[in-house]
């Protein structure tokens, strides 16, 4: 028996497609680019089509026909709004036919180890949307946050049952030393770490920075269930390039580098 490479992975192309929620979060898209994205998300059936809530009903109409689910964000990017308008967000969202909704975390109160405000927001919001059918995936925010943070968040996380733990909303820049903005994203040992300290029933999300089908499957590898992509076209038509199709096939990739800083 042939020994499996170390770098390879078993996938289907449905499979890939629906690692995918396909982010059309840019604050600049005109209602125009958003129908050509969900155009785009419907064409290869990925998983969700990730939305501003404003869009849910035009996301609903576009993507009827489809399996592509509405997933709407909340308190997107910074998580600063109070936990009541998180709250009545969510809930509008999940009434609108949002049926995942992806939540940021406060942060900052995060990072000052008030748990227990933490703790009662992600269960306060957790609670709106599963009361109407939809999951929730909460939003850590990697780059602002130590291991520690991390590794506190998954338990309170699992604890609390919500459906998926994610990395990143993908505009967590930080300011660095000379004065310019970059961000790692989902990087290896974040999502090594975040496997290893949430529930098996928790999955994980993993955005900012998955840009290659190479990406997608080493976090695949890893545990990883779901991506945020921008690059679902391209991650898509180098699937069908290297021959992916929807018969089980054992795939090679390029590992991600890990000792590079600033995304993959």
């Amino acid at each position: 028996m042939a020994e499996q490479h170390p770098y390879s992975v078993t996938v289907t192309l449905n499979q890939i497609a629906k690692m995918i929620d396909h982010s059309l979060l840019h604050p600049t898209m005109t209602d125009d680019q958003i129908r050509e994205g969900l155009a785009i998300a419907k064409h290869y059936n990925v998983a969700t089509a990730c939305v501003k809530p404003y869009l849910i009903p035009m996301a609903k109409k576009e993507l009827e026909g489809s399996t592509v689910l509405v997933c709407p964000v909340i308190g997107f990017p910074h998580g600063n709004s109070t936990t009541e308008v998180k709250v009545f967000e969510a809930e509008a969202a999940a009434l609108a036919g949002g049926e995942e909704i992806d939540m940021v975390i406060n942060i900052g109160k995060a990072l000052g180890s008030d748990w227990e405000y933490v703790s009662d927001e992600i269960r306060r919001v957790n609670e709106a949307v599963t009361k109407h059918g939809a999951i929730l995936k909460v939003i850590f925010e990697n780059d602002f946050l130590r291991e520690e943070h991390i590794i506190k968040l998954c338990q309170l996380c699992s604890n609390i049952g919500v459906a998926f733990v994610k990395t990143s909303t993908g505009y967590g820049f930080v300011k660095q030393a000379n004065g310019t903005y970059t961000y790692d994203g989902a990087t290896v040992p974040h999502l090594k770490l975040m496997r290893q300290h949430s529930s098996l029933k928790v999955q994980i999300k993993a955005a900012g920075g998955v840009r290659t089908l190479d990406d997608l499957l080493h976090v695949m590898s890893l545990g990883v269930t779901r991506i945020g992509a921008t690059a679902t076209v391209a991650i898509m038509e180098e699937a069908a390039r290297r021959g992916i199709t929807n018969i089980p096939s054992t795939v090679t990739y390029k590992p991600i580098d890990e000792t590079v800083s600033g995304g993959y």
